[in-house]
């Protein structure tokens, strides 16, 4: 691959943030735009040599055939780029994120692959560029390589190929942390208009939801180490059922023992475990879970709902002995507005537009 810029690269990273930067009163700093939850994802093309490499240098072109042939067929013959691999799905009228689509595309057999890029193609979403032709652009300042961005990546044509857009106005940025959270999106990011492109270190900043429910202790599965509490499963009920919604996990050695020894007197069933919902990412014995009397309500940190559960693992905050089991359903929990995804994409805009001068 002969390209100014070759593969392995780590993309340039985020620090979180608790606001949207202001914009100093002497001009623009700041440029905008919408934080995609997605895999993070760099495509290199070198004429009929495509590569799509993950945050950690993983390939993901073979998981993503749909995105690889849209790379070779419409963008530029040389170009490196920077964005995000997602799924879109219709929900009540309108596309939105679906992470467990996405994450159902990583799969060892490649019948499946293949069915799912049928089934559930995803897109990319290109956010910053790389290289150009012969030009490395990574010495280049933000608002050179988003104009190379758009030059190789808008108006291609391909559903398949995205832009996402961006602005300079503080108070559009502020909306969109809003407003596109009902389209399965993470957040705000910001990027300095004057910034070089750093390769692994988090010169951008990122402003993420943040939000605290109270939850119902269902259960919990023991550490992986089989001393002490792995992970308290958690519920909300709805209609008068308790359903499961997700879990804590990442206590202190001691703190798993304590909870651990809190929840055994509290067990439905002391001779039985209950078989869980299985990730793709855990081995089969991790599904196992022990039942404990819905009794113990506490409160949690979480950043963003999917299906009805919490999109992430959530924290621990702190116990709530003035609340009743009951009164924990989804109706405490704040609704984001219902979005469609392609109305945060470039091509969304009303006038077709780069809405950089925002």
């Amino acid at each position: 691959m002969d390209l100014p810029v070759t593969p392995p690269v780590q993309p340039m990273l985020a620090k979180a943030v608790a606001a949207v930067p202001d914009q100093p009163e002497d001009g623009p700093v700041w440029s905008y735009e919408p934080k995609w939850d997605g895999f993070r994802a760099l495509i290199f093309r070198d004429g009929d040599e495509v590569v799509m490499a993950s945050r950690g240098g993983k390939d993901l072109a073979r998981y993503f055939p749909e995105l690889v042939d849209a790379a070779r067929t419409s963008l530029p013959d040389r170009v490196v780029l920077d964005g995000e691999v997602a799924v879109a799905r219709p929900v009540g009228g309108v596309s939105r994120l679906d992470w467990d689509s996405l994450s159902q595309r990583i799969h060892p057999a490649a019948s499946r692959v293949a069915k799912l890029a049928a089934e559930t193609p995803a897109v990319f979403i290109g956010f910053d560029a790389l290289a150009s032709g012969s030009v490395d652009l990574t010495d280049a300042t933000f608002d050179v390589r988003r104009r190379a961005l758009v030059d190789a990546a808008a108006d291609t044509g391909d559903d398949r190929i995205q832009v996402s857009r961006v602005t300079r106005d503080p108070g559009q940025a502020e909306a969109w942390f809003t407003e596109f959270e009902g389209a399965g999106l993470d957040g705000v990011v910001g990027k300095r208009l004057d910034g070089v492109y750093v390769p692994g270190k988090r010169e951008m900043v990122k402003i993420k939801h943040k939000r605290t429910a109270d939850c119902v202790v269902i259960g919990y599965r023991v550490h992986k180490s089989g001393t002490g509490l792995g992970s308290m499963l958690l519920g909300l009920y709805a209609d008068g059922e308790l359903r499961m919604v997700g879990g804590s996990s990442a206590f202190s050695d001691k703190k798993r023992i304590e909870l651990q020894t809190m929840f055994e007197p509290m067990r439905l069933d002391p001779d039985n475990v209950a078989q869980g919902e299985l990730s793709r990412w855990r081995s089969a014995g991790s599904a196992e879970w022990i039942p404990i009397r819905p009794e113990l309500v506490a409160e949690f940190a979480y950043d963003q709902m999917e299906s009805r559960r919490f999109r992430h693992t959530v924290k621990f905050l702190r116990w709530r002995p003035d609340r009743e089991p009951s009164s924990c359903g989804y109706d405490q929990l704040e609704v984001p507005l219902t979005y469609d995804i392609f109305d945060v994409l470039e091509s969304g805009s009303s006038d077709g537009k780069s809405s950089d001068a925002s």
